[in-house]
């Protein structure tokens, strides 16, 4: 084999170009958790949004079949579609950022609606789910808004806000225009 020094610089640079591509290829294929490391706080913030989300879609189903209310299933329906949605924005970020499986509904809170039906139903969806996991929710984004050190993670608790804020607002009218009618 004969050995050839390179030419020119030229021909340097295209002698190095391809392993270079390949490196830097191999790097951006690599794990996000192998790219860079989320703090602790940005790690709960995803696992807490994560399974509050799973909680509300998991609860607003069991009450399009236990509620006898119109306004309740209309706004679980919204509740299943919006947060459905969320939950896919933030499965994109955290699996960009080699998270692990996403932590699940709240078992208990699931177990105390699935026992429940009608008023009963709807008194402890429109307490627990609807307005108190909203009021957390709103909390727990703003958090993360504000101080979160993640950009991704950041910038999807930012655009998420609003939509959380309104589904408060919508909870709270729920559950006036329920102890109006009680």
């Amino acid at each position: 084999m004969i050995i050839r020094p390179y030419r020119s610089f030229r021909s340097l640079l295209r002698a190095c170009a391809l392993p270079a591509a390949i490196a830097l290829g191999a790097a951006a294929c690599l794990p996000a958790s192998a790219q860079t490391q989320l703090s602790p706080g940005d790690t709960q913030f995803a696992q807490d949004a994560s399974q509050a989300g799973a909680t509300e879609i998991a609860a607003s189903k069991l009450a399009l079949s236990s509620s006898s209310n119109a306004q309740v299933k209309k706004f679980a329906q919204q509740m299943i579609a919006d947060h459905t949605k969320l939950a896919r924005s933030l499965d994109v970020v955290a699996t960009q950022k080699g998270l692990g499986k996403s932590p699940g509904a709240d078992s208990a809170l699931i177990g105390k609606l699935q026992g429940l039906k009608g008023d009963d139903f709807d008194k402890l969806y429109i307490d627990e789910v609807a307005v108190s996991g909203h009021q957390k929710a709103v909390e727990l984004f703003q958090k993360e808004s504000e101080s979160g050190t993640d950009a991704q993670l950041k910038a999807a608790a930012t655009r998420a806000l609003p939509t959380i804020r309104h589904h408060l607002a919508m909870a709270q009218q729920l559950a006036n225009a329920r102890k109006a009618s009680s």
